[in-house]
């Protein structure tokens, strides 16, 4: 949730920056995304940096690595709460535990009582991505379609710039209203009610709201913008 509203705030930062440059020529918006899409390979490259340095888990260190020494002495590190260092840390006992084959796979989720949990997680991640990618990369779109992003400026450019200014702002303020808050209350409250019953709400509230915004599009554009702009707002909070 905060990578998205960081992406919102750089686009809106890198507008400002090429803001007389847009009005004089308004090829300089090309500038602008290559900019914005650079920035994002700065958070990629801290997080390769910290995971090519952080420990493996031992469960790695066993499985893959086949190192059982050493993946007993990260476990007792971590029950002790000690660094995951250890004098042992030289050549280890490698042991010859069997690979996973796919025939293992086949077999093991073969059985319904495995296959199902293996399904049913699938598809519903592949059911909330259309939803969440569906409407998060169509923001812009949605914004022109209840007037936000529409400018009445006589100069190209200038309406231009205050277009994608807007567009900019609006994703700030859907991200602010709706996706950190849905994030956040999440992970406040998801240990207490649980996984299965907090996705299966938010299942049932987004296919309720989809199903009013989807049928009543026309009229909530045309007759009630705060009931679109409320309801597009539940939508990313769920």
């Amino acid at each position: 949730g905060l990578g998205i509203l960081g992406s919102a705030v750089v686009a809106l930062v890198v507008l400002a920056a090429f803001k007389s440059a847009i009005i004089s020529d308004v090829s300089y918006v090309d500038y602008c995304w290559r900019i914005v899409l650079g920035c994002g390979a700065i958070p990629g490259i801290a997080a390769l940096y910290f995971r090519l340095t952080i420990p493996e888990t031992p469960r790695y260190t066993m499985d893959v690595e086949h190192d059982v020494n050493k993946a007993t002495s990260d476990v007792a590190n971590y029950l002790q709460k000690t660094d995951t260092t250890d004098e042992n840390d030289g050549p280890g006992n490698h042991v010859g535990v069997p690979k996973a084959s796919w025939s293992d796979f086949t077999s093991y989720f073969g059985k319904w009582k495995n296959g199902k949990v293996l399904l049913g997680t699938s598809m519903s991640w592949f059911a909330l991505d259309i939803a969440f990618y569906g409407i998060g990369l169509n923001n812009g779109i949605i914004l022109s379609a209840i007037g936000y992003a529409d400018t009445h400026d006589a100069d190209y450019n200038l309406r231009a710039y205050n277009s994608l200014k807007n567009m900019a702002l609006g994703n700030i303020i859907i991200t602010i209203m709706g996706t950190v808050p849905g994030y956040w209350v999440t992970v406040a409250f998801v240990d207490k009610w649980g996984r299965k019953p907090i996705q299966i709400m938010g299942f049932v509230v987004l296919t309720v709201i989809f199903i009013v915004m989807g049928a009543a599009f026309n009229p909530l554009k045309e007759h009630s913008i705060p009931a679109f702009i409320v309801l597009f707002t539940l939508l990313q909070v769920f």
